[in-house]
C-alpha cells in the first residue's frame, strides 16, 4: 500500500478500497503499528477502519504475569 498524503481526508471508494486493504493484511499478521507506519496514517485511523470493517481485532502481545501462590 502506497503513502498517502499526511492528513488528507479519505472518502468514499479510496476508503473503501483502504479499509479492504488494510483487513486483509491485518488478518494477514500485520500489526495496527505497521500499517499506520506502511501508509502514513495515524495508529487512530487505522484502528478506526479496522473497528468499522468489523474486523475481529486480535489483544495484545506478550505474556501475561502470573502470581505466585501463597499457601
Amino acid at each position: 500500500m502506497s503513502e498517502e498524503k499526511k492528513g488528507r481526508r479519505i472518502t468514499g471508494a479510496e476508503r473503501e478500497k483502504m479499509t479492504a486493504s488494510l483487513k486483509k493484511q491485518y488478518d494477514k499478521g500485520a500489526s495496527i503499528r505497521e500499517l499506520a507506519a506502511e501508509t502514513g496514517r495515524s495508529y487512530g485511523f487505522v484502528h478506526r477502519l479496522l473497528v468499522e470493517s468489523e474486523t475481529q481485532l486480535r489483544g495484545r502481545g506478550g505474556p501475561t504475569p502470573t502470581r505466585s501462590k501463597k499457601a
